[in-house]
């Protein structure tokens, strides 16, 4: 992936909402099988990461391992994701 398109996504993320929460349990099964279906139907996913013993950084790699999606930034304790999907019913991102 480019600079310029990570500097795209990442300027879509800003307007966007977090809809998820890494809590203190870190990426359990649960959160990545939700953030893996919001990857799914949306492209671009927005999450906070709230005050845990992994860092967001951490948890951008992790997730983005896990989910096999590129990890956009990691700013303060937010972090984005993005994944091309393959569902002909997503919201999918011109690049």
């Amino acid at each position: 992936m480019t600079s310029k398109t990570r500097a795209k996504l990442r300027s879509l993320a800003t307007a966007e909402q977090p809809i998820f929460q890494v809590g203190k349990d870190g990426v359990t099964d649960a959160v990545a099988a939700a953030v893996d279906d919001a990857l799914s139907a949306r492209e671009l996913v927005k999450l906070t990461v709230l005050k845990t013993a992994e860092s967001p950084a951490v948890v951008l790699e992790t997730l983005s391992k896990r989910l096999h999606a590129e990890p956009i930034t990691a700013i303060g304790n937010k972090i984005v994701l993005y994944r091309k999907s393959e569902n002909e019913k997503a919201r999918h991102i011109e690049l």
